[in-house]
């Protein structure tokens, strides 16, 4: 934000030079960004008054004039088409320097034009480097001194003020917010202009209705008829918005501009005659068009808040007027809007249709929901004085249940003093807090503190605390480490983690880091049920990351095409992080996931025995994330069933019976839409996995007495899962059973219908002893009759 410094002083005058009230304003959190004068350098231009004027001898455009400057007169040839006698007007004397383009700056020469000789320049305001108002000379005061230097007559060597306003200070845009901080800082009084509202006449008062009293709980009117348009915009609301960097319109558009720059209010002017009907407040209807000031059409979707009459929209609400009712140099009566609206229904609407006002950039912000009325009086008071007219009484509408509310806010002292590490006397806490309006008294050993109307940055304590060091004064805060203990206890979480991740390393994948949020065309492929809806983002950082992503391959995916569009045919890649599913945002479960995906050989190309990828090579990847101590017995496969993966070649993970994650092939169609080949995917949640990384292992003397194998060969039906006959299997066969594993399962035309073979190995061993063969039959008997009773198994020759 661009202000000017002599307009700040003109509210709170510290004894500072300009360089010191910058670094003071930078090390209190408003950044100085730069500083420059009004006007680029130049030197040697004073006042002259022109006392001759006569037609060119040899040139129809040209005078030949007479300049006094005070100790000499100049003969000076212009073209100028206002040049007069009686004109007083700046004139760049021989060597003289003006601004150049190129910064080197132009140097006058004495020199003829056209026969007849020239000693110096009559100055535009162009040459100066100042906005042209008008076309020919800088037209200067009749009372300018004669001979006095142009910049100490038009204070062109004031500082101009670039100040970074971070986003959470949206009361610092403004005059008034950046000079209550100095005032603040440096303990002096604010001086606020003076500010007195216009006598009412019988002006017919606006009618107002809002719709919408949570977007807009404060809205402010009033109409004022029969301007004189025929007035100018006063010179001090010209110098402050060309110091600001705001171009100068017409009288009434400046006003609006000149008063939202002192008191942050955006502000809006309605030519009175180009509205039908009352005034309305309301949501837009979807489909609706207006044509903005900037003569930019845009269609509205429905959510935008506008204000409205009985044909359409008139503006966008906080963000930019429509051209429809836009005042113009003809315009005599006028509606001034002042309103409070709610941030979250001005965010993100400007980006939407690629505006960034100076307006809603101060709504998205937070504006001061007591400013709506200063502000009004403020402008109607400069209207009515200037350009006279006849204001009518306010129209108000609000309701005071939906404005904001800030908090009260308790901040213990020690706490202070905990996080700034310094001791600062309460009492200076106090004062610090209370001159920066945030009303604070002490409380026993605690501060209690009410947030003023115009912060919305301050809503804990920990914003107390950082109000109570900027006006402490950073550089009066030591610089000193920070005592802590330090916990040299494991870990396990952590280096669990960090063990999941070198083992895909060491496998050869390599890992991605990437953001939560992912493409909603991309998301709207994994259509299934099992990860909930797809949630979308209230204001994304951009369309390709508009939602939440349900699982990490919404990251991941793209950023294969990524590579392989880059010819790196062998792609591994792997990523940690949340996944965020649920029907709705109430129940969102965010759940820490591992997900990694692969494409290509299973070697890189020079290898002698290369070949593509299969399911097992993934199974081998996903399978060296499980600790080695884990028990082969409580891992098992389900088919999967999710949409998402091939029916044929995708699988479940369980480990004691629990669902942990998936693996298998991306579904063709969604790698075709991708534009992706075979792509080999999985995603196992971290927590379960952690959980057997924390079991402890029990170690065994191994058994000195022989075990013994028994095969058993069963005719089940073939949609009978293996799974399901080797975990009943384990539990029928009793303690002596050490291992146990499908070794075969045959079809074929040999079987009858609808039947499949499966043959288990089952290893028997008893630690103590050694096995009767009777012990071992009775086991396997057990087995067979189980899978008889229960699966209707037939056991094979």
């Amino acid at each position: 934000m661009k202000i000017s410094e002599q307009w700040l002083r003109q509210w709170v005058n510290p004894q500072l030079d300009s360089a010191a009230l910058g670094e003071q304003l930078t090390m209190a959190g408003l950044e100085l960004d730069g500083m420059q004068t009004i006007a680029p350098p130049f030197s040697g231009v004073v006042v002259g008054e022109v006392i001759e004027c006569t037609q060119h001898p040899d040139a129809d455009r040209l005078r030949v004039t007479r300049v006094n400057i005070g100790d000499e007169l100049l003969q000076i040839v212009c073209g100028a088409p206002n040049v007069r006698v009686g004109l007083k007007v700046a004139v760049a004397t021989i060597g003289a320097v003006l601004p150049s383009d190129d910064g080197k700056g132009f140097k006058i020469k004495k020199g003829k034009l056209r026969g007849v000789e020239s000693q110096g320049m009559l100055c535009g305001a162009s040459e100066l480097g100042l906005p042209d108002k008008i076309d020919g000379l800088m037209e200067l005061d009749c009372d300018a001194p004669i001979g006095m230097d142009i910049r100490q007559l038009l204070n062109l060597d004031a500082k101009i003020f670039e100040i970074a306003i971070t986003p959470n200070r949206g009361d610092c845009l403004s005059v008034l917010g950046l000079a209550r901080e100095v005032a603040a800082l440096n303990q002096l009084p604010l001086n606020r202009p003076s500010v007195e509202a216009v006598c009412a006449g019988d002006t017919t008062v606006p009618t107002v209705r809002v719709a919408d009293s949570t977007a807009c709980p404060r809205y402010l009117a009033q109409r004022i008829d029969g301007i004189d348009r025929s007035v100018e915009t006063p010179q001090f609301i010209v110098d402050a918005l060309t110091a600001s960097g705001v171009r100068v319109h017409n009288f009434l558009v400046d006003v609006t501009n000149f008063v939202l720059l002192e008191l942050g209010q955006p502000l809006h002017a309605f030519d009175a005659d180009k509205i039908v009907g009352d005034i309305v407040v309301r949501h837009a209807v979807a489909g609706e068009t207006l044509e903005l000031l900037n003569e930019q059409t845009i269609t509205l979707t429905g959510d935008e808040l506008v204000i409205a009459d009985d044909i359409g929209v008139l503006a966008l609400a906080g963000i930019m007027g429509g051209l429809r009712s836009a005042v113009s140099d003809e315009t005599t009566n006028i509606v001034l809007e002042s309103a409070h609206f709610a941030q979250l229904a001005i965010a993100s609407r400007a980006r939407r249709f690629g505006l960034h006002t100076d307006a809603s950039q101060r709504f998205e912000r937070g504006v001061d929901f007591w400013l709506p009325r200063l502000a009004l009086e403020r402008a109607s008071s400069l209207i009515v004085s200037v350009a006279g007219g006849k204001p009518s009484a306010v129209s108000l509408t609000e309701s005071l249940e939906h404005l904001p509310v800030r908090p009260k806010i308790s901040v213990p002292i020690a706490k202070v003093t905990q996080l700034l590490g310094v001791d600062i006397d309460p009492v200076q806490m106090v004062d610090g807090l209370n001159r920066l309006e945030i009303a604070t008294e002490q409380v026993g050993d605690v501060l209690q503190c009410q947030a003023p109307s115009h912060r919305f940055d301050i809503n804990i304590a920990e914003d107390i605390i950082e109000e109570i060091a900027r006006i402490y004064g950073y550089a009066n805060i030591p610089a000193s480490l920070p005592k802590f203990a330090v916990s040299m206890n494991d870990d396990i979480a952590a280096d669990a983690v960090q063990s999941l991740k070198l083992s895909l390393v060491n496998a050869g994948y390599y890992e991605a880091v990437s953001f939560s949020f992912a493409d909603a065309k991309v998301e709207a492929l994994f259509d299934d049920e099992n990860l909930g809806a797809v949630l979308p983002i209230a204001n994304p950082i951009s369309s390709d990351l508009a939602v939440m992503r349900r699982t990490l391959l919404s990251s991941l995916l793209p950023i294969v095409g990524y590579n392989l569009n880059r010819q790196q045919s062998r792609v591994r890649l792997f990523e940690t992080g949340l996944s965020f599913v649920g029907a709705d945002v109430k129940n969102l479960q965010q759940t820490p996931s591992i997900a990694l995906v692969a494409t290509g050989d299973v070697a890189h190309e020079q290898h002698h025995a290369n070949r593509a990828m299969d399911f097992y090579d993934l199974k081998r990847d996903v399978e060296s994330l499980l600790p080695a101590a884990l028990n082969k017995a409580s891992v098992s496969y389900e088919r999967a069933k999710l949409s998402f993966l091939h029916p044929g070649q995708s699988a479940q993970l369980l480990i004691d019976g629990v669902a942990v994650g998936w693996l298998g092939q991306l579904h063709p169609s969604i790698a075709k839409v991708l534009d992706l080949p075979t792509i080999w995917v999985a995603q196992l949640q971290i927590e379960p996995l952690l959980a057997q990384f924390g079991n402890k292992t029990s170690i065994a003397t191994p058994s000195k007495f022989p075990s013994v194998r028994r095969d058993l060969a069963v005719l089940v039906d073939t949609d009978t899962p293996w799974q399901m006959l080797k975990q009943d299997i384990r539990v029928q066969a009793g303690r002596y059973l050490q291992e146990l594993w499908l070794f075969d399962v045959y079809t074929g035309d040999r079987l009858p219908a609808g039947k499949k073979s499966l043959a288990f190995a089952m290893v028997f061993q008893d630690n103590e002893a050694t096995l009767a063969d009777e012990q071992v039959k009775a086991a396997t008997d057990k087995v067979i009759a189980m899978l008889a009773d229960k699966h209707h198994a037939q056991l094979r020759d």
